[in-house]
């Protein structure tokens, strides 16, 4: 007995010296920043002079009575939905296709993952390209097969700028998720459709009362990400409209962005980086509970 005490003390002091260099670089690099950030953001910092001064909560009240804070939050919050619910429902239905399929299986898969290994800055330029009102390829097709009626600006009207945008992260994204749900659905036992076909339930009712429920699991991680993902869209803001027309496509991150580096405003910007970072955790507490309760163990 004393000799497996003596192994276990051993095993944790071993298991203590082995993560303590990349704990200490977490907090240091990570913890302690997150800590100074709080503290900044109640002061008047520019992020140059360190003769700053304590502002208490002048930061935090403006935030709340900016209309430009609220327009941001707003888009963030749009996109956020949309963007979610477009990429979990076409990654889901892709994944229930080739799931099926038997020809060129991993081929497809590869395909429909390429965009995901292009960065936000690239898929940005080729959609920026092909959303343009004068030569881009979906007002040029849609001139070409006489619909032309139906071609807008795409990223220069406000009414379209925010789905425009969600269309580009979600294209980007989705083959990232369908692999999430493949990797689900490689979990479900075969056993129970089949007993479910010999039932007589049909594809729909197979799908809604066995394979979603054994699959809320992959759902419930999916939607996680969509939604950190979401409130934090930066790349393709930042290329394709650069928060306009007007303010029209300007999100939190990208509001703080501006703020903080373009208007030399460390201290506002620091608080509004801690107003997003309790949006996150409020937001993904909330869906992860709801979610989880769904959720099947086998």
């Amino acid at each position: 007995m004393e000799i497996i005490r003596s192994r276990l003390r051993k095993f944790d002091k071993t298991t203590f010296f082995f993560i303590l260099p990349a704990f200490v670089l977490y907090v240091g690099l990570i913890i302690v920043p997150s800590l100074s950030s709080v503290q900044l953001s109640f002061t008047n910092f520019d992020g140059i002079n360190p003769n700053y001064r304590f502002v208490g909560f002048d930061n935090y009240i403006e935030i709340f009575s900016s209309r430009r804070f609220r327009a941001a939050l707003w888009n963030t919050l749009y996109l956020t939905v949309i963007v979610s619910i477009a990429q979990n429902v076409l990654a889901l239905a892709l994944a229930l296709t080739l799931d099926r399929v038997r020809w060129f299986k991993k081929t497809l898969r590869a395909i429909f993952y390429t965009p995901v290994l292009i960065s936000g800055i690239v898929s940005g330029f080729i959609w920026i390209t092909m959303f343009n009102w004068n030569f881009g390829i979906i007002n040029t097709m849609l001139n070409n097969i006489g619909l032309g009626a139906y071609a807008v600006d795409w990223i220069g009207d406000p009414n379209n700028v925010l789905n425009s945008i969600g269309f580009t992260i979600a294209w980007k994204n989705v083959g990232f998720y369908m692999v999430i749900y493949l990797a689900g659905l490689q979990g479900v036992p075969k056993d129970c459709i089949e007993s479910a076909s010999i039932d007589g339930a049909n594809a729909w009712q197979r799908f809604r009362h066995i394979i979603l429920p054994l699959i809320a699991g992959s759902i419930t991680i999916n939607f996680t990400l969509s939604l950190i993902n979401g409130l934090r869209i930066f790349d393709q803001i930042a290329v394709m409209t650069n928060g306009g027309p007007g303010f029209s496509s300007e999100t939190i991150i990208f509001l703080i962005y501006r703020i903080a580096f373009g208007e030399g405003r460390q201290g506002f910007g620091t608080a509004l980086a801690v107003v997003l970072f309790l949006l996150i955790f409020i937001l993904n507490a909330i869906q992860s509970r709801v979610l989880r309760s769904r959720e099947v163990q086998l």
